[in-house]
């Protein structure tokens, strides 16, 4: 019987040292899974920005591109795309090059034979 009382301290620590090493193990997991996720948002971090950069440039060389157009543009042009903006009908393609083609007609017109 004393024999069986001194090995019961023993099954103690040693379940004990079993639950420290469990809880090590449960805590090493964690980090590495928490290392994994900051890399992977430091990743993701770094692809939006770039992606941000380039829209940036985008938005920027079509304002550039809008505000050349609109000094192009005759009064005309600007009152149908404002009208068009107002409806909130998209101008459609054969419109944009209606507009785009009549000045030239009148020119293609005058320079051929006359019968």
């Amino acid at each position: 019987m004393l024999m069986l009382i001194s090995r019961l301290p023993r099954i103690e620590s040693s379940s004990g040292a079993s639950v420290v090493a469990i809880d090590n193990k449960i805590e090493q997991a964690m980090d590495l899974v928490k290392s994994h996720l900051m890399y992977a948002v430091r990743e993701e971090v770094e692809v939006l920005k770039e992606q941000i950069k380039e829209l940036i440039e985008k938005n920027s060389q079509l304002e550039q591109e809008n505000t050349l157009l609109k000094t192009l543009a005759s009064p005309e042009q600007l009152a149908q795309f404002q009208a068009q903006l107002q409806t909130g009908s998209p101008p459609s393609s054969g419109q944009a090059q209606g507009t785009a083609q009549q000045p030239a007609q009148p020119a293609s017109q005058g320079s051929g034979p006359s019968a």
